[in-house]
């Protein structure tokens, strides 16, 4: 009877991968000094009625190491474009060239950089949550399985494989937040 009882670590670890990719999608918000077309993504446009994406009401490039770009498709839009940037809270004071929104990075003091690091822990911290609910969701799996018959042997052992799996994100968690924090705290 116990051989058709299975726990899906598969599941599990596609979720896992899930918030592991969330986590580096917000580190790559945080602005390091460096100029990146990433830092725009969570900055939303309204533009025709709903909020959209910026890559979708322009393109943006990175021209040089300190500049970003956006060549805005409709020229309706520029406002709309800066006003979103301004608010958005980047630090960043864009700069009009026609249908061309020029946003010069500028250099990071050490007060901004230490706060980055601290937005960074934040971050890291949310995935940590986040993996740890999958963690309690995998038990919750073995308990509904003890209740299906499993064995008690079987029951460590799948214990142990979540809680392996666990330790393993987590720690993939604070290795990404030490990269990311040496690259924010790099002159």
């Amino acid at each position: 009877m116990s051989e058709d009882i299975e726990i899906d670590l598969d599941d599990l670890k596609r979720r896992m991968d899930g918030a592991m990719s969330a986590l580096r999608t917000e580190f790559a918000s945080l602005r390091t000094g460096r100029a990146s077309a990433s830092m725009l993504e969570p900055v939303m446009v309204e533009a025709y009625g709903q909020m959209t994406p910026i890559n979708q009401v322009g393109t943006v490039n990175v021209p040089e190491p300190r500049m970003v770009t956006i060549n805005v498709w409709d020229k309706s839009m520029v406002g709309k474009v800066e006003k979103a940037i301004r608010e958005s809270g980047l630090g960043i004071n864009p700069q009009l060239n026609g249908t061309i929104i020029m946003l010069p990075i500028p250099e990071l003091n050490e007060e901004r950089r230490r706060e980055l690091t601290k937005v960074a822990a934040q971050y890291a911290e949310h995935a940590r949550v986040a993996i740890r609910n999958l963690r309690r969701d995998g038990m919750d799996q073995i308990k509904k399985a003890k209740a299906a018959g499993m064995s008690e042997d079987e029951q460590k052992l799948w214990s142990e494989e979540i809680q392996e799996l666990t330790d393993k994100y987590v720690a993939l968690v604070d290795k990404t937040l030490d990269t990311k924090q040496e690259e924010i705290m790099q002159v």
